[in-house]
């Protein structure tokens, strides 16, 4: 067993969650990590819109709210991280406790509800580490007060245009009341219309292009996402990341949490959030690029999520339970998989089962 699982993990779950998560950042800051291992193959780099990932694994937005560590990160053996979600003011969130860990189940649930510092924060510490390299995407959301939600995304794609290597409009919390209503159908066409129209301003002024992404939820139905599918195909859109947490709760063992408000994260999202992916990539086809999440916690859940239909993953809550290392581990992985079955690139293994995960029934919501 790892140190991480035998002595640091059981001190950590001493603590409450969130408490827990703020020790991780500031060891981070401090430089206090386990040894990282780091696995460098040319068979898993990826060049997508425009950037050259060194390895498909990334860091999911929620860990570093604020770009405190993003540099930190990178350390650990993700080829790439997102920041946020970043909202135009400072907000505090929801009332603690908003953090809840279902160790029988390997989940989390969590109703933070966007807490940060702000554009102007985290501005200022992407602007002191730019020079540094590194795939670092902002993750942009809405404060939960505004009057004019669309408004605070045209704001993070202005604010973040200069240090962004990519953007994802984060419309898919169930934290911040009436933000999964931007998936709508109309709803959705005016937001991508508008960021759309906003990227080409900032294009024209700085003769810089950024990548948007989407972050969209795994409790959809068959109409919501038909209705999405043909938004994001008809908008000058970069790439899907699959999904947000769930408000569903099925065949938990945690007696304790499970019944908490929140998104759900972790193993029990895998399944669902695969099945998503699989059904949206049948959707939109093969070339619009989706980065996978939701329950990758080894290199074997990793790889079903690329062969679902994912060109890349991230994860977040895995790191709970399985410690700081997972993605080294997760890389590792891959390539003796690789190895095994004779695969050139890690690219081969997007969308081998795309069919078998979409037909699949998803677990209701």
């Amino acid at each position: 067993m790892s140190l991480f699982k035998r002595i640091l993990r059981p001190a950590l779950f001493h603590l409450d969650a969130e408490r827990a998560h703020k020790l991780s950042l500031l060891a981070l800051k401090r430089g206090l990590s386990l040894p990282v291992i780091q696995t460098n193959d040319q068979r898993l780099a990826i060049s997508l819109f425009g950037l050259k990932f060194p390895n498909p694994v990334g860091l999911a937005a929620g860990f570093d709210k604020n770009a405190e560590v993003p540099d930190a990160i990178l350390r650990l053996g993700f080829g790439f991280t997102e920041v946020g979600s970043l909202t135009p003011r400072p907000q505090s969130g929801n009332p603690k406790p908003r953090v809840f860990r279902l160790p029988e189940d390997s989940g989390v649930i969590n109703r933070m509800g966007f807490n940060n510092d702000g554009h102007t924060a985290a501005l200022a510490r992407l602007e002191a580490r730019k020079s540094r390299g590194g795939i670092v995407g902002v993750n942009i959301g809405a404060n939960k007060d505004s009057d004019n939600f669309i408004a605070d995304y045209e704001l993070g794609l202005e604010k973040f245009w200069q240090v962004a290597d990519y953007f994802t409009a984060n419309i898919s919390s169930p934290n911040t009341p009436g933000l999964r209503d931007l998936q709508a159908r109309d709803s959705l066409t005016e937001l991508l219309k508008r960021l759309a129209d906003k990227r080409n301003e900032l294009i024209d002024t700085t003769q810089i292009s950024r990548p948007l992404l989407l972050k969209i939820a795994p409790d959809l139905d068959e109409n919501q996402m038909d209705d999405i599918a043909h938004v994001v195909t008809s908008q000058p859109l970069d790439g899907l990341i699959i999904s947000n947490t769930t408000l569903a709760r099925d065949n938990l063992k945690n007696t304790k949490y499970r019944d908490e408000a929140g998104g759900l994260s972790g193993r029990p999202l895998f399944e669902k959030s695969t099945i998503i992916l699989a059904q949206m990539r049948q959707r939109i086809g093969k070339d619009l690029p989706i980065i996978g999440v939701g329950g990758i916690d080894s290199a074997a859940s990793a790889i079903q999520k690329l062969e679902a239909g994912a060109n890349l993953i991230q994860l977040y809550s895995g790191m709970v339970f399985q410690g700081p290392d997972l993605a080294a581990k997760i890389n590792a992985g891959i390539v003796t998989h690789m190895n095994q079955k004779n695969i050139s690139h890690v690219s081969r293994l997007t969308g081998t089962s795309t069919d078998e995960w979409a037909s699949k029934k998803p677990i209701s919501t």
